[in-house]
Formats: structure tokens, C-alpha cells, sequence
């Protein structure tokens, strides 16, 4: 079987290339090629910008994949750009849409692939339902072979899954937990949250590739565990050796105070979710998610403490958190007390 990434070496590509690599698939992974050090021995990297449709044609020249998964899309235009690349050219599609797409408020937390599609919070997830509209119109059309997958919060050993973090990663957020500086969490810190590593997300879905029965498809890939906020921060401070300092504030004033939050909470995180998993079980039979948070956490703190390239301080996020946290713990001390 002959494969072709577009990307491949991401938080979520990198173990399904190498899981790839193991089952003896002939695998191709078309990137820039500014992330070597995660590409599998035994695969091949054609070092190319997908934006430039007409290079990408000259590289491929008339050669024919059985799969072809595209992990950097995230425009309807890149989404038409693919279609004219790939017509003809694979035998299924795969296109890495979101959970986020999912309803906003959500009508039921019980999630499945029959959970209306509408999140007006969040521009990122917005765009994923229109690439999903337009492939499954090019389905039904024309015949264009498209899988349509659904990842929720999905993190490998190179970054930690948490409420909240700056643009520069969680590493900031490990630090003040580590250090016994407070952290903010968003909400009350009691919704459930699922949180599913790489590694038992390439099991379903190399599962999926070369799958007649996901032709025109679509399905969500999520772990079973179900966890709090509070539960989730409270494993990372484990693998820390430390217990974290929370300090809960509103999602709705964190939003306000960082506009590029409010898809990320208000149309995602603060959201109770429970995946029913029937649908990618069904499909891959053998897909179970077998690394437990804790067990994850571990090893996210061991890789990434043993890697200084994981290291990125973020000092705008530590003093915009310390502001933050002074001014809501003294303006909490001056509410007035009921019955005070």
C-alpha cells in the first residue's frame, strides 16, 4: 500500500508515519523539510510547499497513491487546491477536520458523528465545516473519495494538553507548576474534558486508510477517558512532583481578556464532551486507547525536561498571568459578603 502525508511529522502525524513505516506501507511525506529529526527511517520527504500547486504537480508527475491525508488544511481554498491536485490521483482522501465543529453549546454532551455541526465562536472550526461541506459536495458529485476524521485535544510526548497556555506552548505552564507558582484554569475547573495521545490516535486511524468502508465517510478519533479540568492539571502537577496552585477564573472573562481565546474556551474547552466511539470502532475493530492521561503526562515532563528545543519560556504569558491573578485575588477579597 503507497501513502501520501502532507505534513507527517506534526503532534498528530508523526506516530501515524511511523506506525506507517511499521506496517510496510510505502510512505511519502510532502513538507517543507524543516522537521527531519521526526521522520521515520524508511520514508520518503519530497521537500515542497503544498501552496505551490504548480511545483507539487511536477514533483508527482503522473504517480498514484492509495491514500492520500492531508494534515495542514485548514481553508476551503486549500481544500479546492487539493481536489484539483488529487482527483484521480488516490483512492481515498483523508481530511483532518476537528471535534470543535461540533454544536456550540452542545444540546447533549453525549458527542457523535450525528451531533449537528455549528460553532459560531470559533473562526478555526468554521472553516474546518466548510472544507468538510465542499469535499463531501466533490463525494457526491463527483465521485472524490473523501474520509472525513474528527481529532479532539490529540498531544504527543512533545507538549502537554492543558486549559490554557500563551502562543508560545505549554512549557510556561509546566514551569509555574513546577516552581509552585499559580496557575489559571478556566471555569470552575469540573467539566470533562478528553484528551487522546498521538500514538493511539494512528491506531485508528491507519485503521481507517485503504478502508472501503470509510469512503465518504466521517468519524471522530477520541480516548474513552474522561477527565476534569481540575483532574487533568492535577495529573501534569503529579508528574511534576508537585501539587498546582489553581486559581479558577471564568471563561468568559478569560476570553474577554484574550480575544484569540474565545473559540479555543467559549467554542471548545469549557464544553463537558463525551465521545461515543461505536462509529471508529466499528471500522478499525482493534482501535482502543490504551495510554492513560497520567500515564501520558509522565511521559510528557520526561521528554520534554530531557529536550531543551521543548524549553520555550514565554515571558509575555507568566507576567499576564501574574497580573491577572493579583488583580481577580484582590478584587475577590473586596466583593462584598452576603450577610457580611
Amino acid at each position: 500500500m503507497k501513502a501520501l502525508l502532507i505534513g507527517g511529522t506534526g503532534t498528530i502525524s508523526t506516530h501515524i508515519s511511523q506506525r506507517l513505516v511499521q506496517l510496510g506501507w510505502d510512505l511519502t511525506l510532502l513538507n517543507r523539510g524543516n522537521t527531519g529529526a521526526f521522520v521515520p527511517e524508511g520514508a520518503r520527504v519530497l521537500k515542497v510547499d503544498i501552496n505551490d500547486e504548480e511545483a507539487v504537480n511536477q514533483l508527482l508527475g503522473d504517480e498514484q497513491f492509495d491514500v492520500v491525508a492531508d494534515f495542514i488544511i485548514f481553508t476551503p481554498e486549500q481544500a479546492q487546491r487539493d481536489i484539483r491536485l488529487f482527483k484521480g490521483r488516490t483512492a481515498q482522501y483523508i481530511f483532518i477536520s476537528s471535534a470543535s465543529a461540533y454544536q456550540k453549546p452542545l444540546s447533549s454532551p453525549y458527542i457523535t458523528e450525528s451531533t449537528p455541526l455549528h460553532n459560531p465562536f470559533w473562526g478555526y472550526s468554521r472553516n474546518k465545516l466548510a472544507i468538510e461541506a465542499l469535499l463531501m459536495d466533490a463525494y457526491r458529485n463527483d465521485g472524490f473519495p473523501v474520509t472525513i476524521v474528527r481529532p479532539s485535544h490529540t498531544y504527543n510526548e512533545r507538549s502537554m494538553p492543558l486549559g490554557l497556555h500563551g502562543t508560545k506552548g505549554s512549557f510556561a505552564v509546566l514551569e509555574r507548576i513546577r516552581t509552585g507558582r499559580k496557575i489559571i484554569v478556566p471555569g470552575d475547573g469540573l467539566t470533562l474534558w478528553t484528551v487522546t495521545h498521538s500514538r493511539d490516535f494512528a491506531v485508528a486511524f491507519c485503521g481507517l486508510m485503504g478502508n472501503i468502508h470509510a469512503i465518504g465517510e466521517a468519524v471522530h478519533i477520541t480516548s474513552d477517558e474522561k477527565l476534569t479540568w481540575n483532574q487533568i492539571h492535577e495529573c501534569v502537577g503529579r508528574a511534576l512532583g508537585q501539587t498546582p496552585k489553581m486559581v479558577h477564573i471564568a471563561s468568559e472573562t478569560l476570553a474577554k481578556l484574550g480575544p484569540d481565546w474565545e473559540g479555543a474556551l467559549i467554542g471548545d474547552k469549557s464544553n463537558t464532551v463525551l465521545f461515543d466511539n461505536t462509529k471508529i470502532k466499528r471500522l478499525v475493530p482493534e482501535f482502543c486507547a490504551t495510554t492513560r492521561f497520567d500515564q501520558g503526562a509522565r511521559e510528557v515532563v520526561e521528554y520534554v525536561y530531557s529536550h531543551p528545543e521543548c524549553q520555550t519560556p514565554d515571558p509575555e504569558f507568566d507576567a499576564w498571568c501574574d497580573a491577572v491573578i493579583e488583580q481577580y485575588e484582590a478584587m475577590m477579597e473586596k466583593l462584598p459578603k452576603l450577610g457580611g
